[in-house]
């Protein structure tokens, strides 16, 4: 059982990250909130779960002992897997999934990809009284946090360039960016856009 990962970061896709432990590069599943926090070339720890299929091995990771208490806790209901059960993760943070089973609200849990109306409301019951976590509200503040941010991304990695470009001009732009502009997906895409410029773009295209 693999339970965490800690090393320097190879790479960035999406949602799935490269770490290097011991030389050996290992993929992670993460969040692409969760991959956006991270950089190539610097250290990640992860707190991880192994799913063992007969056809391959995979490993999914968390910023904490709680985003990976309730990942295990999703798998445990019916018709949930681990790929739902990250997707879980990236629309609410643990807090807000628990506040979402305390309260009943299987709409929240229908806005994920993936997560149909029975599966929703199964999660509501399998689940109730067994989170142990604080319901909390994820901020919203670091537009990182939400689908805006996560859209601008993979926009600009669609217009062709990688990631590790297009994650730096989305957080200088985010920084820079108008409560208005963070909120709105082609606001805050012209705003990275304008970081970024042709010749980057160019060379970005070629790597």
């Amino acid at each position: 059982m693999i339970a965490s990962v800690r090393g320097t970061v190879l790479a960035i896709t999406g949602s799935s990250v490269v770490i290097e432990v011991g030389g050996v590069g290992l993929q992670v599943q993460v969040t692409p909130q969760h991959a956006l926090s991270m950089r190539v070339g610097t250290e990640a720890s992860v707190r991880t779960a192994l799913i063992v299929r007969e056809d391959e091995l995979s490993l999914y990771g968390f910023e904490d002992a709680e985003g990976l208490a309730v990942f295990d806790a999703l798998r445990g209901v019916t018709g949930v897997g681990p790929r739902s059960a990250i997707a879980v993760l990236a629309a609410m943070d643990p807090g807000q999934i628990a506040q979402a089973v305390a309260t009943e609200d299987d709409a929240a849990f229908r806005k994920v990809s993936g997560i149909g109306p029975k599966t929703a409301k199964l999660i509501i019951l399998s689940l109730a009284g067994k989170l142990a976590v604080t319901p909390t509200t994820r901020k919203t503040g670091d537009p990182r946090q939400t689908s805006v941010g996560d859209s601008v991304l993979v926009a600009l990695i669609g217009l062709g360039w990688n990631e590790r470009a297009a994650s730096q001009a989305l957080e200088e732009a985010i920084a820079g960016a108008t409560a208005a502009e963070r909120a709105a997906v082609p606001q805050l895409l012209r705003l990275a856009l304008t970081r970024l410029g042709p010749a980057q773009h160019a060379g970005s295209q070629g790597s």
